[in-house]
């Protein structure tokens, strides 16, 4: 499989509450990662509800998938107004609490596929 990454991928080897571990590196502050970038630190600008402006990065990025982890037990919202800009950016949303959306984001990274995340590690 080549996905024009080489040989380094950003994969997430552990998730649990408010810690997340990519690619040997621990973090415990909300993330936004791509398979060959890590952005973290990640803040939204009202805080458990999702923003346009607080995905400006991923603008820039392009991705074709992003995914986007709502927390430990899915707090996080996200307005469907925000979803439909994202896909008419020509992206594919996936929603989905942060346990199942880092199971979403390495089984696409595995295919090659050009995924980004951005996850909200507690609540």
């Amino acid at each position: 499989m080549d996905t024009g990454y080489g040989a380094y991928m950003n994969i997430v080897e552990e998730y649990s509450f408010g810690r997340i571990k990519v690619s040997g590196k621990v973090f415990s502050r909300d993330l936004i990662i791509f398979v060959d970038e890590i952005y973290p630190n990640w803040w939204r600008k009202e805080g458990h509800s999702l923003c346009v402006e607080d995905l400006k990065v991923l603008l820039r990025k392009k991705p074709d998938i992003l995914i986007i982890g709502t927390g430990y037990y899915g707090v996080m919202k996200v307005p469907q107004n925000v979803i439909e800009f994202l896909e008419k950016q020509g992206m594919r949303v996936i929603v989905e609490n942060t346990q199942k959306a880092v199971e979403t984001y390495n089984k696409l990274v595995s295919e090659g596929k050009n995924v980004a995340a951005a996850f909200h590690l507690t609540c």
